[in-house]
């Protein structure tokens, strides 16, 4: 399950970039060009991702092996 949150926190990172980038107008390709409430969404999105992958690299307490997942 780990490396689910990982993976899910590194692609919603990327996308997000890709929309801020997008939303300020470095990449201008698309309908998102230039509109800052894409560049704005991207953050949320990318905040979300930063939440992701520090949840994924948290250390488990031990628990006896049969509540470990």
């Amino acid at each position: 399950m780990k490396w689910v949150l990982y993976i899910l926190g590194v692609l919603f990172f990327l996308m997000g970039s890709g929309w801020i980038l997008q939303g300020i107008g470095v990449i201008p390709v698309g309908g998102m060009a230039y509109q800052m409430k894409w560049a704005y969404a991207g953050v949320v999105v990318d905040l979300v991702a930063i939440g992701l992958i520090v949840l994924a690299s948290r250390r488990r307490k031990n628990l006896p092996p049969s509540q470990k997942a």
